[in-house]
């Protein structure tokens, strides 16, 4: 059995020791340190593609524990309830799900509906009185996501995000690394995010649902990369869209839109979006003494990546089991990973995809 001195040594980047912010128990599953201190109690909302992903992460996980669904399709209910041992008492439906505010089984809820559904669902369970992390984009605006930060701060609830990149071992390794300087001053972010998207008539591509088209969906990623990156917060923007079949991506729905980001330092970050193009899943940046190369860079398998001192070997944890054991560390201990994962954290994504969508109708660059 690996111990733990030596799985703290494979964190390492060749030839730089990274430090670890976080205790290893909490935010890497893999450790094989026993865990016994509370367990955050998780109702899934929504038991689509992701939602499955996620329970099947949560088996894994020690500090968070699936306990309850919310579902529209009773069918998915019954197969879950078998699959993961949920009581009949732990299973609602999207009509009265208000009453696990009575269900002391439960925390937290996870929303993973489509991104127009997010505000109202947060809200109910805020009111609920149970702890709030939902999906990104957080809404479909930063509107949205500023009203649904206020309901939960008035419930006194947590509001967390999915950021499951934030957990990621390579990536916090390359963000620790830029913290002390390895990389000298960052000059150059580059983030190419898309892939061809399929069924055109899915909730993705519906601008009630979805709020827009590839930079909700995949664009996001290298939104919040750019920022977690280059360490800053971007004050200007620039957008340039591209749609070659507006049949399937209608009015609303963006099918690729190329962004620029500029930055209080000088730094210029150059991104894509897209849903008409495969293999795009890579971040770069460079600075004053190095660079960083990932790709993929945001995709569920493992990251890969490497510096100018070589490459990244940390071990790959399956993301969405070290996002739900750090929430839980961050909701009973207080734990902060490197990168916010809550919605104050979000809405700063927000008002960056709104100010993209604003660029890329005007033609204008957009300060921040």
């Amino acid at each position: 059995m690996t111990s733990r001195r030596k799985f703290l040594e494979t964190l390492s980047v060749t030839s730089f020791a990274i430090p670890i912010l976080y205790s290893p128990a909490s935010l890497f599953a893999a450790t094989t340190e026993p865990y016994d201190g509370p367990i955050l109690k998780v109702a899934i909302m929504g038991l689509g593609s992701y939602g499955t992903r996620v329970a099947e992460a949560m088996q894994s996980c020690k500090r968070a524990k699936l306990v309850g669904v919310i579902s529209g399709t009773p069918s998915k209910i019954k197969k879950w309830q078998s699959k993961y041992n949920i009581p009949e008492k732990n299973c609602y439906n999207y009509e009265n799900f208000d009453a696990i505010k009575d269900n002391p089984d439960i925390d937290a809820v996870y929303i993973i509906t489509p991104n127009g559904l997010h505000k109202e669902q947060t809200i109910r369970v805020a009111k609920a009185g149970k702890h709030v992390i939902s999906e990104k984009p957080m809404g479909i605006n930063a509107q949205e996501g500023q009203e649904m930060v206020d309901v939960c701060k008035a419930a006194n609830v947590k509001l967390l995000i999915g950021y499951r990149m934030h957990f990621e071992p390579k990536t916090v390794a390359v963000i620790q690394m830029r913290k002390d300087g390895v990389f000298g001053e960052t000059k150059f972010f580059q983030g190419q995010s898309g892939f061809t998207i399929g069924d055109p008539t899915q909730w993705r591509l519906n601008k009630e649902l979805s709020g827009g088209g590839a930079m909700m969906d995949i664009g996001i990623y290298s939104i919040n990369g750019a920022r977690y990156m280059l360490g800053e917060e971007p004050v200007w923007v620039t957008a340039q869209e591209t749609k070659t079949d507006p049949v399937k991506f209608k009015e609303g729905i963006d099918e690729t839109i190329q962004f620029q980001m500029g930055f209080p330092s000088g730094a210029v970050a150059n991104c894509l979006s897209t849903y008409s193009m495969n293999n795009l899943d890579r971040f770069y940046m460079t600075g004053s003494k190095g660079f960083v190369e990932m790709q993929p860079s945001t995709g569920y398998g493992p990251i890969e990546g490497r510096t100018h001192k070589g490459p990244l070997t940390q071990p790959h944890v399956t993301h969405q089991t070290l996002q739900m054991d750090g929430m839980a560390a961050l909701i009973f201990d207080g734990v902060q990973p490197i990168v916010p994962v809550d919605g104050e954290e979000g809405v700063k994504d927000m008002k960056i995809i709104d100010a993209i969508f604003l660029a890329a109708k005007t033609g204008e660059k957009v300060t921040l």
